[in-house]
């Protein structure tokens, strides 16, 4: 089933959910399924690790140096009472930590965000960047990508009460926050090229600024919405369906790097053995209601 029709029918769950607001609370994670799954993981041989001098680097490291995020809900949430971050990024962080060094806990984690992303890596500051992360033209001219690995599209987030706002198509003349850095202003140029765009550093930012009513409405990847709304504040709601083109997320590394061979690789074994599925199905899938696993997009 096409991702674009899972995301629907997860958004439909949450809606009809109970306690009477818009978006009940989304279920927490199940931390014992998802450590067990990372725990099972695959672990490549030492030939394999050999034949790549990116993952032979991580090896002698002895730890996977982490560009992520932990305050994504149903991607990278860090858990304050046991301090492990659980989600579907960070699930395919810990499965290639286990993959390389045949343990999902060895990660040095560095916080990024849209802006900060491309210039971690070209620092050599981490090994690789995870953090739904839109694998574009421009940001290929800096980078490299493996993936993808999962895909979205944009979506129109507005105040529970907006009744002026049904779609993208309703922007004009409106203020509308996205954040800098991310794929948001391209497609407001393209699909609300009248509308006023205000650009924000950060997701929070840009959620604060929609409901202290100083913007109408925020555009970006429709799947951070989603995570938004399975939070259950009950105060947003999603205007229409979701759109533009498909907007994969890829693995970020540094601009050449043989590790996106490795990564690619690890990728098509995960999504064979059933993992990616299982990942999808803890992370997100019973947590917003949807019981239809979507078919991971194609690998080079």
């Amino acid at each position: 089933m096409p991702i674009k029709t899972v995301l629907k029918s997860a958004v439909a769950a949450l809606a009809l959910a109970g306690s009477g607001s818009l978006f009940a609370q989304g279920a927490p994670i199940d931390t014992a399924a998802f450590d067990a799954l990372v725990a099972k993981g695959p672990v490549a041989s030492a030939e394999t690790i050999a034949a790549s001098p990116w993952a032979s680097k991580i090896k002698q490291a002895g730890t996977l140096r982490l560009g992520g995020t932990q305050t994504s809900n149903l991607f990278s949430l860090l858990n304050e009472k046991d301090g492990k971050i659980r989600g579907f990024d960070a699930g395919i962080s810990q499965l290639l930590s286990r993959y390389i060094l045949g343990d999902g806990a060895k990660i040095q984690f560095t916080q990024v965000n849209s802006s900060t992303r491309e210039q971690v890596l070209i620092n050599d500051q981490v090994d690789l960047v995870v953090a739904t992360y839109s694998i574009t033209p421009a940001r290929a001219e800096k980078i490299s990508f493996a993936g993808p690995y999962y895909t979205s599209q944009a979506g129109v987030l507005v105040k529970a009460n907006n009744k002026s706002i049904q779609s993208y198509n309703d922007l004009a003349g409106k203020k509308v926050a996205t954040q800098a850095g991310s794929t948001g202003p391209a497609i407001l140029a393209q699909f609300a090229p009248k509308s006023t765009v205000q650009e924000f550093q950060t997701h929070q930012e840009a959620l604060d600024s929609l409901r202290q009513g100083r913007v109408d409405a925020y555009v970006t990847d429709y799947t951070l919405l989603l995570n938004t709304l399975s939070l259950g504040t009950g105060d947003a709601k999603l205007a229409g369906a979701p759109f533009g083109a498909q907007d994969p997320y890829g693995i970020g590394l540094r601009k050449g790097s043989d590790g996106v061979a490795f990564v690619n690789a690890f990728l098509k074994k995960i999504e064979a053995d059933g993992t990616w599925a299982k990942l999808w199905t803890i992370s997100i899938g019973q947590r917003t209601g949807s019981t239809a696993v979507p078919t991971p997009p194609a690998l080079p």
